[in-house]
């Protein structure tokens, strides 16, 4: 199976108000193996890049200046895609921005999800870790996945780190390779951050709240929500 663990960035957070996609970046992985085949570009958004925006992810309009059109890049990308099984953490942001790229240009792209089949990591935590925060740096932390090089929000990066929370989220991998050659023994090699809990081991004992714990749980957080106004039950937008 052939895999594209894909991010963006953009200008803003919504195309039905302009904003733009500003840079893309995607790896690629078949069998759960990094391949070491990536796709990134940065791209010049024909508009101002919001100064919230900028602060989230760093990218100023002058560094994006002499960067090409999406139009430049739009048939190399979608090749690059086609056909795969898209990884993306909060997927219907991405896909809602890369289906307004392609819609400007022509409709003969067609909708992404008419091309590839989405998996979104986002629901995917929210299942298994359900009134927990989800966003990718507490999942790296939860997971313990080395993030300490993600001091701002980049596009390869941060598909790179999905790849490795992906796959300890869905089964664990004993180890990530960018390219080259490595053994697969079950020990790993150097520098391995991810491998599998040994099969012998005792199964981990659950336990669960009781009824008094967790009606205590429910009223504290509905006064949470009367004080603050925030409905509990909802959505953290931080998760995006």
């Amino acid at each position: 199976m052939r895999q594209i663990i894909l991010d963006t960035e953009t200008t803003g957070i919504d195309p039905a108000q302009g904003h733009r996609i500003i840079e893309i970046g995607c790896v690629e992985m078949i069998d759960r193996k990094l391949t070491g085949n990536h796709y990134h570009v940065y791209i010049n958004p024909q508009r101002v890049v919001e100064e919230e925006a900028v602060r989230v992810h760093g990218i100023t309009n002058d560094f994006l200046e002499d960067k090409p059109l999406f139009a430049a890049v739009a048939d190399e990308f979608f090749e690059f895609i086609k056909g795969a099984e898209l990884i993306i953490h909060n997927a219907p942001f991405d896909v809602g921005f890369m289906n307004h790229e392609f819609r400007l240009l022509s409709a003969r792209y067609g909708k992404v999800e008419d091309h590839c089949t989405i998996i979104d990591t986002l629901v995917m935590a929210r299942n298994k870790h359900p009134g927990q925060k989800n966003n990718l740096d507490a999942l790296c932390k939860r997971y313990h996945i080395d993030n300490s090089s993600r001091t701002l929000h980049g596009a390869l990066l941060d598909s790179e780190i999905l790849a490795e929370v992906y796959l300890a989220m869905t089964g664990g991998q004993r180890m990530l390779w960018l390219g080259g050659d490595a053994s697969e023994s079950e020990g790993g090699v150097e520098g391995a951050v991810i491998r599998r809990l040994s099969s012998s081991r005792a199964p981990l004992k659950v336990i669960r709240a009781s009824a008094e714990e967790y009606e205590r749980h429910q009223k504290k957080l509905m006064a949470i929500q009367k004080k603050s106004g925030i409905n509990c039950w909802e959505t953290d937008v931080s998760e995006a």
